[in-house]
């Protein structure tokens, strides 16, 4: 046991005469590894994009309500006669009337 391990710290296996299945697997070992690593780092990258997405989805959504609080104050019928009393124009004193046509069809 102790002779194993012994020959792994001085590195026999790297040498001796099974050298080159060894070396394929160290050599297969490293190359996934850094698969490994490089998908990692592509999905910490995913992850904080989304969460700087998540923000500026907030910051829209705040805005989007304020300007909507802001449009409907705009379009109250006060607002607007306040608006157009600038231009010396009032809302009128009298209601509407319909106003009907009749056809000449009808009429003959």
């Amino acid at each position: 046991m102790k002779k194993g391990i012994l020959d792994i710290l001085k590195g026999k296996f790297l040498v001796s005469g099974d050298a080159p299945k060894n070396w394929l697997f160290i050599i297969f070992v490293s190359f996934l590894a850094t698969v490994m690593i490089g998908s990692s780092h592509s999905a910490d990258k995913k992850v904080h994009r989304i969460a700087a997405l998540n923000e500026e989805v907030k910051e829209l959504r705040s805005q989007f309500v304020d300007i909507h609080k802001d449009v409907q104050r705009l379009k109250l019928e006060s607002t607007i006669t306040e608006t157009v009393a600038a231009n010396a124009l009032y809302p009128s004193e009298e209601p509407p009337r319909k106003i009907r046509v009749k056809s000449k069809e009808a009429t003959e």
